[in-house]
């Protein structure tokens, strides 16, 4: 009697894992199948657009340029994809594609469409409310909430080397250059630095100008002269003057203060 309660009791187990086991399997299974929908739902989404749109100006035909790498790249992401990680991926790159669409139509004058999601690498970065205007070493770059002839480049926002870049319009697409290497690093940190410093932009200021009323006489920046930046960091803190460029932090003492609790003024320049 006591060796078939004990057969029992081991049976009842036995059943209890290999249930356990299935609805473990089936449960991954229906979130790679939702996550899969999901990324095919953005893409096919893009492709429609990238089909029924078309423009000679310049800073929509760049739109439309940047949208369909993304829709390659995405196709791509999605035929080699495996798992709920990779098809996010997919995702995430549709949606910058149709960040693109939207800056297009922007620049077509026409109703943008809805709102995206939120994308993932843009979070928190803001985007730019207002024209920025700045001279880095003989050499002029632009910004502004608005597409123009001057500023036919969309970005959508992200962070370069860990500090963020709001989303806009620029003169130039100054930070594919600076995700590589050398001298690129950086030229990109230096426009970045001019750009996003309300004591840099205005217009007519020179970087010059800026970095003497930026940091004052006798503030460096870090070390340059000892074979780093400072030991390693800018400012001697592992960061930018004691902070950081995305949250809790601040410019080092570019205009005085930071952008509004860690971001770009709580969304926005």
């Amino acid at each position: 009697m006591e060796g078939a309660l004990w057969l029992l009791l081991v049976l009842m187990l036995g059943g209890a894992l290999v249930f356990w086991r299935w609805g473990s399997r089936s449960r991954r299974a229906n979130e790679l199948a939702d996550a899969r929908a999901e990324a095919q739902r953005w893409y096919e989404r893009l492709g429609g657009q990238l089909m029924n749109l078309h423009g000679d100006v310049p800073a929509v035909r760049q739109a439309l340029a940047d949208a369909g790498e993304r829709y390659n790249a995405a196709g791509s992401q999605l035929e080699q994809a495996r798992t709920t990680n990779q098809f996010a991926l997919a995702r995430e790159t549709a949606l910058e594609g149709l960040a693109y669409i939207r800056a297009a139509r922007t620049a077509m004058g026409i109703d943008p469409g809805p709102e995206l999601p939120p994308l993932a690498a843009a979070r928190g970065v803001g985007m730019l409310t207002k024209e920025r205007e700045v001279n880095v070493q003989g050499q002029t770059f632009r910004a502004g909430p608005q597409p123009g002839n001057q500023t036919p480049y969309y970005y959508p926002g992200g962070h370069m080397r860990g500090r963020p870049v709001p989303a806009g319009w620029y003169s130039t697409p100054w930070w594919k250059t600076a995700l590589g290497a050398g001298a690129g690093v950086l030229g990109g940190m230096l426009i970045a630095d001019a750009l996003f410093s309300p004591a840099f932009a205005d217009p007519g200021y020179g970087y010059e100008a800026g970095y003497q009323e930026g940091f004052g006489d006798g503030q460096d920046y870090g070390d340059p002269g000892g074979g780093d930046p400072g030991g390693g960091d800018f400012g001697g803190q592992g960061d930018y003057a004691g902070g950081d460029f995305g949250g809790g932090g601040d410019f080092g003492g570019f205009g005085g203060g930071d952008f509004g609790g860690g971001d770009f003024g709580g969304g926005d320049w």
